[in-house]
């Protein structure tokens, strides 16, 4: 169990792209391993929730500050494709962190985890290889930092980080990502509508995994999931959040009807 989470934590905190893709699938493969049913004793102390390895590029600005991401070009394209593989990359990291940080959980709950990180280490593999056929490499392009930075809000509580990481922004991926096939599309980039076909199937199981976690923690603390879940997208998403609900992939996500119903209202 401390090699779990040591390989674990040097995944996290690699910079190295590749080495952390290799140190990520070799912690999915000692998941096995793990035995005990509760209470890992091995977990150890957390890695500092502001110190996640990434590259130094790509340069980390505001949103508003992004390259656009006219796709008619294959620019256009190549920027897309970066944006993508950052929010991968930024999972993976996500991923691993939900395994590191959080003590008494069931040991489903690591397996779970892991084999996300795993997962979405594929995925931004996926995509990175596109990037590359069109031109571009994972840095060239500016990214925002909004992902981890709700990782860093949520560092605190279990529940906040399954209710606000993967039924909130990770979930947002499955709103949008029919929009983005579409375009590839008509621009007549297959490829990269088919890459987006296998993560969408997996960004399903993904939010799913949060979904079964967040009502555990629900059940556990013997709160009501549907107002708990509400109470914190309020407290943390004021504004609202934009763009609409794609009801049919949130329903295999493990959102409830009810869920379902106040988001589209």
């Amino acid at each position: 169990m401390i090699d779990f989470f040591q390989i674990v934590r040097r995944a996290l905190q690699t910079s190295d792209v590749d080495q952390k893709l290799k140190l990520t699938r070799q912690a999915a493969a000692c998941a096995a391993s793990l035995k005990k049913q509760r209470i890992l004793d091995g977990l150890g102390e957390a890695v500092d929730v502001f110190s996640p390895g990434r590259p130094a590029k790509p340069e980390l600005v505001q949103a508003g500050k992004l390259p656009k991401r006219a796709m008619g070009s294959v620019e256009g394209r190549m920027i897309m494709m970066h944006a993508i593989a950052h929010i991968e990359f930024n999972a993976i990291n996500l991923a691993l962190d939900a395994v590191q940080r959080f003590e008494e959980m069931p040991l489903d709950y690591y397996r779970d985890w892991v084999r996300v990180a795993e997962e979405e280490a594929y995925h931004f593999e996926l995509i990175r290889a596109h990037l590359r056929h069109l031109g571009g490499e994972y840095g060239d392009y500016s990214a925002h930092n909004g992902l981890w930075e709700m990782a860093e809000t949520t560092a605190h509580d279990v529940l906040d980080r399954m209710a606000l990481v993967p039924r909130v922004l990770e979930a947002r991926g499955l709103d949008v990502t029919p929009g983005i096939q579409k375009k590839m599309r008509n621009v007549g980039d297959e490829h990269a509508a088919t890459l987006l076909d296998i993560i969408f199937k997996d960004e399903i199981g993904h939010v799913k995994v949060g979904s079964k976690w967040f009502r555990y923690v629900c059940q556990e603390r013997r709160l009501k999931p549907t107002e708990t879940f509400f109470a914190l997208v309020e407290k943390h998403f004021p504004r609202g959040i934009d763009a609409g609900v794609n009801v049919e992939a949130r329903q295999k996500a493990g959102f409830s009807a009810s869920e379902i119903q106040r988001l589209l209202a």
